[in-house]
């Protein structure tokens, strides 16, 4: 297997890089600009805009991969709402691109999505289960997706997570349990949200699957999440407790408050039997990763 990964300097970019060293996976790291991993050689990192097609088709002419993991993206789901036609560039526009390639090169092409996919009103979702996307990030993850569902070519997976959480190198953009565990060591007062629930994901868990679905060379969607489904400020209130952090500054707030542009789905969480029966996939219980961030 020679894997390539799009979005290598992001968490989960960075977690697969982790792994493949670990593993002795051949693999090219690339992402937009320079390589801001210190942990990824140089001489396995690649500069790529994925929203150019000529420098996807030299990357991928000059590495050849067997494989291509696809973890960039543009996940702000507020500003993809305020900026529609970027979000599409980004989140549809590279897919296209990417497939084309690999359909030519018979390359298989995992995808990553998300929960948002679905409309949240059942919760517990399978793979099956019909999508609803409520905001404009959440349809272009479900346009990226039929690109590859109604395509004739057939070797591709899709990956869907759900909040994924860890530590990695100089990254834009913080998650959740940073965050959280950074305002409560501070004592800042936080108003929390109960009423979204959502299972997150410890990105060393997602970054094993994503690399074991292109191991075993698994075809179709994986929902890939952490085990438990928890409310916004139970997430906080665990991440507190677990490290005897004290919760006076932990306030209970409604989403209907929050006046964000993008309409979130209020209950989301993911049925993991068909990764754990092809994949043997395992995920680590929420506690068991605070100590590992």
């Amino acid at each position: 297997m020679k894997l390539l990964i799009t979005g290598s300097n992001g968490l989960l970019g960075q977690k697969i890089v982790k792994q493949c060293l670990k593993n002795g996976i051949d693999f090219l790291a690339t992402s937009k600009g320079e390589n801001r991993n210190p942990e990824c050689p140089l001489e396995h990192y690649d500069s790529m805009n994925i929203c150019d097609l000529d420098e996807i088709k030299d990357t991928i002419n000059k590495y050849v991969p067997t494989h291509i993991i696809h973890t960039a993206a543009l996940t702000n789901v507020d500003y993809c709402e305020l900026n529609p036609e970027e979000c599409h560039e980004v989140n549809v526009g590279a897919v296209e691109k990417l497939l084309m390639v690999c359909q030519v090169n018979n390359i298989h092409f995992q995808l990553l999505s998300t929960d948002f996919v679905f409309d949240g009103l059942k919760g517990n979702y399978a793979e099956e289960d019909p999508v609803g996307p409520l905001s404009v990030y959440a349809k272009s993850k479900v346009d990226g997706e039929n690109l590859l569902k109604d395509s004739d070519f057939l070797n591709w997976s899709i990956v869907r997570t759900i909040i994924v959480y860890g530590d990695a190198h100089n990254l834009s953009r913080s998650n959740i349990v940073l965050w959280a565990k950074s305002a409560l060591v501070k004592g800042d007062e936080l108003s929390i949200v109960d009423d979204q629930f959502r299972a997150p994901t410890w990105a060393d868990d997602l970054a094993w699957a994503c690399i074991e679905i292109c191991k075993r060379n698994k075809k179709g969607t994986f929902h890939i999440s952490g085990p438990e489904t928890m409310s916004i400020y139970e997430l906080v209130e665990r991440i507190a407790n677990y490290f005897g952090f004290s919760t006076e500054s932990l306030k209970r707030s409604s989403s209907l408050n929050l006046s964000q542009p993008a309409k979130r789905p209020p209950r989301t969480g993911f049925d993991l039997s068909k990764a754990k029966s092809e994949l043997g996939y395992s995920p680590h219980t929420f506690e068991q990763t605070l100590d590992l961030i």
